[in-house]
């Protein structure tokens, strides 16, 4: 895999500047990001190289709804997680896509991720497929709060665990495993003492239809497709993979390891994202 060094700026500088000319070519992209775009700000993704789990899946919307004790592991690792998730900070990948929106080079961005790190760095035409972890949703009256109030809360009610570090896991969850998590306090809505839930699509639940005609919308719109780190194992990304293929429209990637739509690419380039986007900024420049 490309990580920098002379020897693989040599092997993969064909691909990358056959994706700046990819880019060049196609003035209007439709872009699509998963968490390989994000760990080079410190937050883990879910997959291997060959598109596998790396741990066991996270939680399915219907157990968490189901099971109070599934809850309370969950917002025990998250209290942990939340930590170092929400102090995370966009990197050279993220940077260089708000440039190419600037730039007038990006229909639409849609984002795989939860960490608002495109936001971060600038982006703002952007979709967050599966919605943002930084708001906490009442599944009751629908009210919203930040996660930075909500984390505060945690944190009254449960001082003790305060005190624990693990690493981080996805998603802003912790490697918590092994501790009895039955006396772990999960604070109902203050409004109509309904469930709180992240703001997020967990798995088993549905992306919002609107969210995925808009990104349909600006998929017809664009000239080509470009996907950077993501596996597009889940289906809720792989599905405007396929679109564009049966749209005619190119598609190019830049990510580690196999992806579900490999069959579909035009040209992809594997390595580290904010990597390879900067070496494609230096082709565009030269």
């Amino acid at each position: 895999m490309f990580d920098g060094t002379a020897a693989d700026i040599d092997r993969v500088a064909e691909p990358v500047a056959a994706l700046a000319e990819f880019l060049r070519a196609h003035p209007r992209l439709f872009v699509l990001t998963g968490a390989g775009i994000s760990t080079a700000s410190g937050i883990p993704d879910y997959r291997d190289l060959d598109g596998g789990w790396k741990r066991r899946p996270p939680v399915t919307y219907q157990a968490f709804v189901a099971d109070a004790a599934t809850r309370a592991r969950y917002w025990a690792r998250s209290l942990v997680g939340w930590r170092r998730f929400g102090s995370a900070r966009p990197n050279a990948a993220h940077a260089a896509l708000a440039r190419l929106e600037e730039a007038g080079r990006i229909e639409a961005l849609v984002t795989q991720n939860v960490d608002g790190l495109h936001q971060a760095a600038g982006s703002r035409a952007v979709i967050d497929l599966h919605g943002r972890l930084d708001e906490v949703r009442c599944l009751q009256c629908e009210r919203r709060i930040p996660r930075d109030v909500f984390q505060r809360e945690l944190e009254r009610r449960n001082p003790a665990w305060s005190e624990f570090d693990a690493l981080a896991a996805p998603d802003g969850d912790a490697d918590l495993d092994g501790l009895d998590f039955t006396t772990f306090a999960v604070p109902a809505c203050a409004a109509c003492g309904g469930m709180l839930k992240p703001d997020v699509v967990f798995f088993g639940e549905n992306v919002p239809r609107e969210r995925v005609e808009r990104a349909y919308a600006h998929l017809a719109a664009a000239d080509a497709m470009l996907v950077v780190g993501s596996s597009l194992m889940v289906y809720s990304g792989f599905r405007f993979a396929r679109e564009a293929a049966r749209a005619g429209k190119t598609i190019a990637a830049i990510n580690r390891g196999r992806t579900r739509a490999d069959d579909l690419f035009a040209l992809k380039v594997e390595g580290d994202c904010a990597e390879v986007l900067s070496f494609v900024e230096e082709c565009g420049r030269g």
